[in-house]
């Protein structure tokens, strides 16, 4: 899913010395010491105790860390990091980041153990990512949709209804901006580039497609250019966010009443109701106040939005592998994938689909995940947001810039970065 930081995925001559081990010989568990990258808050306290806790008790000579790294700059974090004599042992990636290290031979091989981390049961848009060359190196992590929360009193307040296409949507968000001078009807910083992909998809647009040996950009197509001149009418006529500013904390506007409609990963429900002493606080006396949909298409349904969330795999230079794969399967058990299920994120399992509940949330995750597309399955595509192309394309149509000229230079940057 995700944020970024690459400068030099094509440091993967670095990555590829990785892919040239064949990890650690694990000869002894004892003094053993299992390093696990997480990243950033989403994966639950209750979800890292219970790794912890049962990685250690089935091998009692060895310790687990757990390790939390931010998105920001992760992948330069994880090149050097993976190629290096200090690897950590179980690394997790944004999905839109896996095919680079796949590629690069970074991960340990995990296609003899794929049965027994889930097969079949896996999510299997996250296993293709997690796949390079017809072999299986990223398990998924967990998966979310991006969904609509809103306030309910303030719809309300202006006459208007759950919209049922995206026009409509649109509108809402307008008029809602209108009637609250200063407040965001739609809540959409500059760099925020996840958003505008339904945008794009919902007007018959991509960003990039194959074509022979060579991958295509199109954002300067007539079909996205449609969508982005729907994302420049957002940011422009409904939104009050930093027009460079990022997506982070999301929960901010909402609590403090400036953002009455906000699309974002469906874990942000826990932001927005963390307790308040929480070390990052919500308001969950809004919790009654606080409404959610699938982003509507733009025929009615749901809209064709990106797929969020995170692979995992097992350093190919783990000084123990057998240990790191443990693990790993402790990750992908139906005890470890229950939590994210109940704390609002999608399993990485589609047999724990019943685990995200029957309130409105879960309704709008089922929905919203069976229409979810992912980024051009390119092993350059870390490159491509690395370079910050996207972020620097919709900062620049936030502050009003010439879409078709923005497009068309942003595809020239995206077209050499992945035939490179």
């Amino acid at each position: 899913m995700r944020k970024l930081g690459i400068v030099a995925l094509g440091a993967a001559a670095a990555i590829t010395l990785a892919g040239c081990a064949s990890g650690g010989t694990g000869a002894s568990e004892e003094g053993a010491e299992i390093r696990v990258w997480l990243v950033g808050t989403d994966t639950p306290d209750e979800a890292r105790d219970y790794l912890k806790a049962t990685f250690e008790e089935e091998h009692p000579d060895a310790t687990l860390v757990i390790e939390e790294q931010s998105w920001d700059g992760l992948v330069d974090r994880l090149t050097t990091s993976l190629s290096g004599s200090d690897s950590p042992d179980v690394v997790e990636v944004g999905n839109t980041q896996a095919s680079a290290f796949t590629s690069a031979g970074a991960f340990l091989d995990l296609t003899e153990h794929f049965d027994e981390l889930g097969g079949d049961d896996l999510l299997p848009g996250f296993v293709e990512a997690g796949s390079y060359d017809g072999r299986f190196y990223a398990a998924p992590l967990y998966a979310g949709s991006r969904l609509v929360f809103y306030k309910k009193d303030a719809l309300a307040s202006a006459g208007l209804s759950v919209p049922t296409t995206l026009d409509e949507y649109i509108a809402n968000g307008e008029a809602l901006a209108a009637a609250n001078p200063g407040k965001s009807g739609i809540w959409w910083p500059g760099q925020d580039w996840y958003n505008a992909l339904p945008y794009i998809w919902e007007n018959g647009g991509e960003v990039a497609v194959p074509d022979g040996d060579a991958w295509d950009a199109q954002l300067s197509s007539a079909e996205s250019i449609a969508g982005l001149e729907q994302v420049q009418q957002v940011m422009t006529n409904a939104s009050a966010a930093p027009k460079d500013g990022n997506e982070t904390s999301p929960e901010v506007g909402f609590c403090d009443g400036t953002t009455l409609q906000l699309s974002a990963p469906s874990w942000v429900k826990w932001s927005i109701l963390a307790p308040a002493d929480a070390e990052a606080p919500g308001c969950p006396d809004q919790e009654e106040n606080l409404g959610v949909y699938a982003l509507p298409g733009m025929d009615g349904g749901a809209a064709q939005v990106f797929a969020g969330g995170s692979n995992i795999g097992v350093s190919a230079k783990s000084a123990h592998p057998e240990l790191a794969i443990d693990a790993l399967e402790i990750i992908l058990s139906d005890e470890f994938q229950t939590i994210y299920g109940e704390n609002g994120l999608v399993p990485a399992k589609l047999s724990l689909a019943d685990t995200l509940g029957t309130d409105d949330v879960a309704k709008a995750i089922a929905a919203a995940a069976g229409n979810a597309k992912l980024t051009p399955a390119s092993p350059n595509w870390a490159d491509v947001e690395a370079a910050g192309i996207l972020q620097d394309l919709f900062v620049k149509i936030a502050q009003g810039g010439d879409v078709a000229a923005l497009a068309a230079a942003a595809d020239e940057e995206i077209e050499a970065i992945l035939n490179d």
